[in-house]
Parts: C-alpha cells; structure tokens; sequence
C-alpha cells in the first residue's frame, strides 16, 4: 500500500504544485479577484477527472497507454506555456499585471490539474472499485492510501504557498516567478516525453542517463522529485534538453529590468527627438 500512497503524492504534487505557486503570484501582484477563478479552474479539472475516471471504470472502453500519454502530453505542453505567459505578465504592476486575464489563469490552473486527470482518474477508480464490498477481496486500503498521499502533497503545497507569501516584497516576484517557470519546464518536459511515447513526437527517445539505482521510484524522495520536478529517473535526451534550455530565455525575459524592451527604447528615442527638436525651434524664433 505504501506504492498507492506515493502515487496520490506524487500526482498531487504535479497537480498542485504550480498552482500553489501561481496563487501566490496573483496575491502578490494584487490580482486577489483573480484567486478565486484559479482555485475554480483547479478544482474543476480535478472533478473533471474524477468523472472521467468513473466513466471508465463503468463502461467497457479504457484509455490506451499511447491515448493517455497524449492526452496528458499535449495538456501539460499547454499549460507549460499559459503559466510562462501569466508570470511574464504579472510581473509588470498596474497595467501589465490587468493584462494577465483571469480567463487566462484560469485555464492554466485547469490545465495543471487536468494533464494528471488520465493517469490519476483510472488509478483512483481502480482504488474505488477495490472498496465496493462485492466480494470477498473487496478492501478500503488502496482508496484510504491513495487519498493520503493527495491529501499529504495539498498540505505540502498549502506551506509552500504561505511560506512563498512570506518573501519580502523585493524577492518575492524573482523567486517565486523563478520558481514556477523551473516547474513550468518540468511541465513541458514531462509533455514532450508524452508525445514521445504516444508517437507523435520524435527526437532522441534514449535515456539520457538512469538514476533509478540512487532515486528509486517507489521512495519517497523518488515521488517527491518527480511530482515537484516532472523528471524521472531515466530521462530521455530531448526530454532534459528541453528542460535545460526553456528556463533560459523566460527567466531572461522575468529578470529583465521592466521598462528596458524594445518598446521602451523607442519610446525614449522618441522623446529626445521631440526634446532636441524643441530646443532647436527655440533656439530659431529667439
């Protein structure tokens, strides 16, 4: 029973991790209104499942492992994407902060929690099947186990969250924006190696190397990287590439002076020109 508790951790981390992190975000960046749609989004998602999960388990059609992968592939390549976009725009306060729309964040946090919904719907059906008392190999163990791993990593991420909130004014947005686009890597990552397995998505599919031996999966500290990290012991080379290099460019653009793009210059520029031409006037009715 131990393997179902570190499953519903494990999961739960990915489902919630970033939305804890993303929550955070919008206080700090005074979007309180928009709370109350993410938590929405994420909750939804999760009942989304759970239905999911029951269908299947009543009907006589499953989801095939390639069915699921990509399901779970190009959800999390989604999500990956709209939560970079929101961190990059809650940064900015005032106007940039508004341009964030909650439709957006919403759907990041329903994403988040929805790329984990085949894999975690069918394993916590199987769990709720197994306690139906119908027989006599019915049990209530693998549905108490797996809900304590759920409710073990909703705690983990509810510290994480208060203890993010602590940060100081001036650290807060580097870190806690750093933070969500390492996850938000770790998400498309964990997407690519979906498409991967479902075959729609080539590249290096070797395992860049194995640590299985040193993080066993079944450990705790196994299930606590991959749920906060989205790597498994045995990457593939495309899937470590990808999580190598995305966090550069977007924790360039986050870290970035705001003020300082393209845009900025030109309008500086521009203003010198007004100024220059203006003293030049000046200068020609004295």
């Amino acid at each position: 029973m131990y393997g179902t508790y570190l499953f519903g951790l494990r999961e739960g981390l990915a489902a919630g991790l970033v939305v804890c992190l993303l929550a955070a975000y919008v206080v700090r960046a005074g979007r309180r209104e928009a709370l109350a749609p993410v938590l929405t989004g994420a909750g939804a998602a999760a009942g989304l499942s759970l239905a999911l999960g029951a269908a299947l388990e009543s009907g006589s059609r499953e989801l095939t492992p390639e069915a699921r992968a990509l399901v779970g592939g190009s959800l999390s390549i989604a999500a990956a994407g709209l939560v970079t976009w929101a961190v990059l725009r809650l940064r900015r306060p005032g106007r940039g902060a508004v341009g964030a729309g909650t439709g957006v964040l919403a759907a990041a946090a329903f994403l988040m929690v929805g790329r984990e919904g085949p894999e975690a719907s069918l394993f916590v059906g199987e769990a709720v099947r197994a306690a139906v008392p119908s027989g006599p190999g019915s049990s209530f163990q693998p549905l108490v186990w797996v809900l304590l791993g759920l409710l073990t990593a909703a705690l983990l991420c509810l510290l994480l969250h208060r203890a993010v909130l602590r940060a100081g004014p001036a650290r807060f947005f580097p870190w806690a924006g750093g933070l969500l686009v390492v996850a938000a890597a770790g998400v498309l990552a964990d997407g690519v190696r979906g498409l991967q397995e479902a075959g729609l998505l080539g590249g290096p599919a070797e395992a860049a190397f194995d640590v299985s031996a040193a993080v066993p999966p079944e450990s705790w500290y196994g299930a606590l990287l991959e749920g906060s990290l989205g790597l498994r012991p045995d990457p593939t080379v495309l899937q470590v590439t990808v999580w190598a290099l995305y966090p550069v460019p977007a924790l360039a653009l986050l870290l970035a002076p705001i003020g300082s793009g393209p845009s900025a210059r030109v309008k500086k520029q521009k203003a010198t020109d007004e100024t220059a031409e203006g003293g030049a006037s000046a200068g020609t009715t004295s």
